[in-house]
């Protein structure tokens, strides 16, 4: 996939993101996504990360704010990085309880490519400094 397509997909990625377009989102996925979430173990395939979405829908909103996507020039790679603006609106388990909390998170991602579509999704963020933020 050329270099432009890969930025051009990685974007259309988080722009559905920041609208909470799930199916969107979804859409720019491969069926066997991999999805590595934040000090996380790995899940695998669409139901999962559908069930992902679902899970952030219920405990967080966020919006995704100075966007930066970078790519390989075979595109087969890609990298994001971003600040999370968020509001902590439902207890999440195993963490500190929610009382509509703000926070303002730098974070990043790696992303693998395979046939025009998103094959793996890394994401990276500093826990401690959430953790700070929502009064840990």
């Amino acid at each position: 996939m050329p270099q432009d397509e890969t930025l051009a997909l990685v974007r259309r990625y988080y722009g559905a993101f920041n609208r909470a377009d799930w199916p969107g989102m979804l859409a720019c996925l491969a069926e066997d996504v991999a999805h590595d979430a934040n000090q996380g173990g790995r899940s695998t395939g669409k139901p999962a990360f559908s069930r992902f979405l679902a899970h952030m829908e219920r405990c967080y909103r966020e919006e995704l704010r100075d966007v930066v996507v970078m790519a390989s020039a075979d595109g087969s790679r890609a990298a994001a990085e971003f600040v999370v603006h968020g509001r902590y609106l439902s207890t999440d388990e195993g963490l500190p309880e929610a009382k509509g909390q703000t926070y303002v998170l730098p974070a990043g991602a790696f992303l693998e490519v395979n046939e025009g579509r998103i094959a793996r999704v890394t994401t990276y963020y500093n826990l401690q400094n959430w953790l700070r933020q929502v009064g840990a």
